[in-house]
């Protein structure tokens, strides 16, 4: 089993918050880590998908309260409209008997926004975190590439050989169109959305231009614009969006878009294998977002990712900008003899960033120039690992 390198703020989350909501897409592992926090809380575990446990949920108030000596691990949250309410007239009953945290763990595979029923919120009562699928730090060991090539969704990547991983993959992204999407969306033609999930992955890393994509799809600019929506809110889509600051320049405004799981873009594209991959296009995208999105699982909580680009042609692939201010450019190059584009320069001379570094496919670390080292994808996630340490 590989150990989640978000156990320990979960289990911190469950100790101070009376309620705890742990995102992610399906089969990202929630209910595996949640199951193994659990054990130590003699938890109580409900599946929300099961009509059994369900039914025990008929009368929540009455059930819950009954259980309230012990965490309650609600899977599949979204499955049970109107709990919220309950959920919070039991968090206050808890606190004016001064049981103030452990008493919630919510799993869930949408955002927050998508996860809120009636509009009720637990706001004040409950903690947010997001389980990704895993990221290079958690597979040290395994071949980056495989990572890479695979995604980072348990099943797929430790599947035994590529063709059962693939596979997976495939079915994992029709059991999303064809069951999942439909729980939380309006209905829509699940050929209809694969076309379109299919586009934002040729589209990898690609500026947001979403009447274009509404053209290629045939319905209008809203419809197009729904349709991302609901895939960033699934947790299945990023957008990347612009640095924004009064610079006296003309900086591009429109967000990049990308579809996180790189697994999920070599199925989406039919790329079944690693040699494929290096003579598809897309290539040289996939590898920048997967790099993007790994840096991104390892910053620290509070650190808020960005590109920077302007129309004079400066550019920064991924900006980190930190709770206190100060900034990291990062370049992506897919070369073991990476070089510093003018307009990385451009940028870093527009934006003064506190730390240059370009990711490469490399393993050694060393000085481009005065400024500015290149690191690969693991060197540059374990500094940003250990310095979450140090922001904590």
């Amino acid at each position: 089993m590989i150990n989640r390198s978000l156990a320990t703020r979960l289990s911190d989350a469950i100790a101070y918050s009376p309620a705890v909501a742990l995102l992610g897409p399906r089969q990202v592992g929630k209910t595996t880590l949640a199951l193994e926090i659990g054990q130590r809380y003699n938890a109580l575990y409900l599946d929300l998908e099961s009509e059994q446990d369900r039914a025990k949920l008929s009368q929540p108030e009455l059930y819950l309260r009954d259980h309230q000596d012990r965490l309650v691990i609600l899977d599949e949250v979204h499955r049970v409209p109107g709990l919220f309410p309950v959920l919070r007239g039991l968090i206050d009953q808890g606190r004016r008997s001064n049981r103030r945290s452990g008493l919630y763990l919510l799993l869930g595979s949408a955002s927050p926004d998508l996860l809120r029923q009636s509009g009720e919120t637990l706001a004040g009562r409950i903690a947010y975190l997001e389980l990704t699928p895993f990221h290079v730090l958690e597979t040290r060991g395994m071949p980056a590439d495989d990572l890479w090539v695979r995604g980072g969704f348990p099943e797929s990547l430790l599947a035994p050989d590529i063709m059962h991983s693939l596979r997976w993959r495939q079915d994992f992204i029709r059991t999303y169109l064809e069951r999942d999407i439909p729980l939380f969306g309006p209905r829509i033609a699940a050929e209809t959305l694969r076309r379109y999930w299919s586009m934002l992955a040729h589209h990898q890393g690609g500026l947001l231009n979403t009447a274009q994509l509404a053209r290629n799809l045939g319905v209008d600019v809203k419809t197009a614009g729904g349709y991302l929506d609901l895939l960033v809110d699934l947790l299945l889509v990023r957008r990347l969006p612009p640095w924004h600051a009064n610079l006296g320049k003309r900086l591009v405004k429109s967000p990049k878009v990308y579809v996180r799981d790189s697994g999920l873009v070599h199925a989406l594209l039919n790329i079944p294998d690693k040699e494929t991959l290096l003579s598809h296009p897309v290539v040289g995208q996939s590898w920048e977002c997967f790099v993007i999105e790994n840096l991104l699982d390892c910053a620290a909580p509070g650190v808020q990712g960005y590109f920077y680009r302007t129309s004079g042609g400066a550019e920064i692939d991924l900006l980190l900008s930190w709770p206190d201010g100060s900034l990291w450019a990062i370049e992506i190059k897919r070369s073991l003899s990476p070089k510093v584009e003018r307009g990385f320069h451009a940028a870093c001379a527009d934006l003064q960033p506190a730390k240059k570094y370009v990711v490469y496919p490399g393993t050694e670390r060393y000085r481009l120039v005065t400024d500015i080292e290149a690191i690969s994808l693991e060197g540059l996630a374990s500094e940003l690992a250990g310095d979450r340490k140090n922001h904590a």
